[in-house]
């Protein structure tokens, strides 16, 4: 069941929000979710080998996923790539951020930077530290990818900290913030409500409720897709 986030401001939250909701975003176990976190991408590892497809775990209409909604898209690839995947993330989940450091960057190398697949990311925020994550990125505007890899880089940096105001501000002065507009970003109450919408859309209209939750060519796969699989999904596609 998909939990109601208390009105109050985001900026307050990240100093009292218990740090075990950190992991309340993810499709398995917490120590599994620490374990591959704990693992860096290594660009030397070979190919995984060919694998079956994984079966959907529901189906949608592309054309309705694919419709505006209350933020722009954030994309990586050609608009007209013959294949788009649509992924729901939340900011403090250890599977999106091991699927951005270990998955995304072979991803990227094969299927976006060679036109073939357009990747959407969209807002699925669980909890307020989540939420201020993604208002960051948005507020970084055309940083918005780089300010998302840096957060999941450094996730436990601030999503368990006890005070993840101070450690996000941190992260944000690098990235060209200043205290000011670090804090007008997060008070940003419509900014908030849009971050929500996006995550309300998807548990409504397309029964997302656990992140990472991908859709390609209309299927709805959960957890965080590894490249062997993603490539079983997709090759046909393009065939």
């Amino acid at each position: 069941m998909i939990r109601s986030i208390p009105r109050r401001s985001v900026l307050t939250s990240l100093v009292v929000l218990p740090t075990a909701l950190m992991l309340a975003a993810c499709s398995d176990s917490t120590e599994e979710a620490k374990a591959e976190t704990s693992k860096p991408a290594d660009a030397a590892t070979p190919a995984a080998p060919a694998v079956n497809a994984p079966k959907p775990a529901g189906t949608v209409d592309m054309a309705k996923l694919l419709e505006a909604g209350a933020l722009p898209e954030k994309s990586l690839g050609k608009e007209d790539a013959p294949v788009t995947i649509v992924e729901y993330a939340s900011m403090t989940c250890p599977h999106c951020a091991h699927f951005h450091e270990t998955t995304l960057p072979e991803l990227k190398t094969r299927y976006i930077d060679t036109g073939k697949v357009r990747l959407i990311l969209r807002e699925f925020p669980f909890d307020p530290r989540a939420e201020a994550g993604f208002m960051l990125a948005r507020c970084s505007n055309d940083n918005y990818f780089a300010m998302v890899d840096v957060l999941f880089k450094q996730q436990r940096s601030w999503a368990a900290a006890e005070n993840a105001r101070d450690a996000l501000l941190q992260i944000s002065k690098l990235a060209g913030f200043s205290q000011e507009s670090f804090e007008a970003c997060l008070t940003d109450q419509k900014l908030l409500d849009e971050v929500r919408a996006v995550r309300e859309r998807g548990a409504k209209d397309f029964g997302v409720d656990s992140t990472p939750t991908f859709f390609i060519d209309g299927g709805r796969y959960p957890g965080a897709l590894s490249i062997a699989e993603l490539s079983a999904i997709i090759d046909p596609l393009l065939s």
